[in-house]
Formats: structure tokens, C-alpha cells, sequence
């Protein structure tokens, strides 16, 4: 399990959130996702939420690749 707190990891999350264009503010939201990286994670409801679960899960696998652990399980589609 990563430490989300680390700051290798919080500079790995601070490049792929401004990739991805997620704010500041929500980058707390993919802790999760990095904590269980081979876990379930959500998929696009098509519901329209801000932010979008699927920018999310963009910004956890670039955060993974960054730090040299990409995801192995299947991203959802």
C-alpha cells in the first residue's frame, strides 16, 4: 500500500493532476485509488459529477506510471 502522505508520491500526484487538469482541492479524492492500486476502482456513471470518477482514475494510473508501479489489474472501461 503506498503512503499517500509521501512526498515522493504527492509530487508524482501534483504532476499527473495538472496533466489531467483536476484542482488542487480534489486531489485528496484519489488517494484512495492509490492506496489499493490493484483494487476495484469506479467507472463513469455518465451522470455528469465533477469530478468525473474516470478523471480520477486517469489521474491514479498516471500518478502509478509516474512512480514506476503502473497498474497491473485491468482499468475499467
Amino acid at each position: 500500500m503506498l503512503d499517500v502522505k509521501d512526498p515522493t508520491v504527492q509530487a508524482a500526484l501534483r504532476q499527473a493532476s495538472d496533466e489531467a487538469g483536476l484542482p488542487d482541492y480534489l486531489r485528496s479524492c484519489v488517494y484512495p485509488l492509490l492506496r489499493e492500486p490493484e483494487g476495484e476502482w469506479p467507472s463513469c456513471c455518465g451522470g455528469g459529477c465533477q469530478p468525473c470518477s474516470a478523471t480520477l482514475v486517469d489521474v491514479a494510473a498516471r500518478t502509478l506510471t509516474l512512480l514506476g508501479t503502473p497498474r497491473v489489474a485491468p482499468l475499467p472501461l
